[in-house]
């Protein structure tokens, strides 16, 4: 009987836990959405009718773009270092792989 009790406390206490888990993470996954729909919405002022409900579907379901991958990001540096040399070039391709992400 007490193994039962305990195990059923036990239980509970988990389900608690998990949704007020799940419910923390409720609020950012809205408010993104709601920031994109703020952001189009603005975008939007001054269209009308069917041009303003296409313009807000393209909108809403525009995907962000992919960051770049390290090949590419090599790739550009490389290009844009191609005239340096030496410890010019060491320092500045350091701190082009070594950017944030865009």
């Amino acid at each position: 009987m007490k193994t039962v009790f305990t195990a059923s406390i036990a239980a509970t206490l988990l389900a608690v836990c998990c949704s007020a888990a799940v419910a923390a993470d409720a609020p950012k996954a809205a408010n993104s959405q709601q920031s994109k729909m703020a952001t189009c919405n603005a975008d939007a002022s001054g269209k009308k009718g069917d041009e303003r409900k296409a313009f807000m579907k393209e909108c809403l379901s525009a995907k962000a773009a992919p960051a770049p991958t390290q090949q590419t990001k090599m790739k550009t540096c490389n290009a844009d270092a191609k005239d340096m040399k030496g410890d010019a070039r060491k320092a500045f391709m350091k701190e082009c792989l070594s950017a944030p992400k865009k």
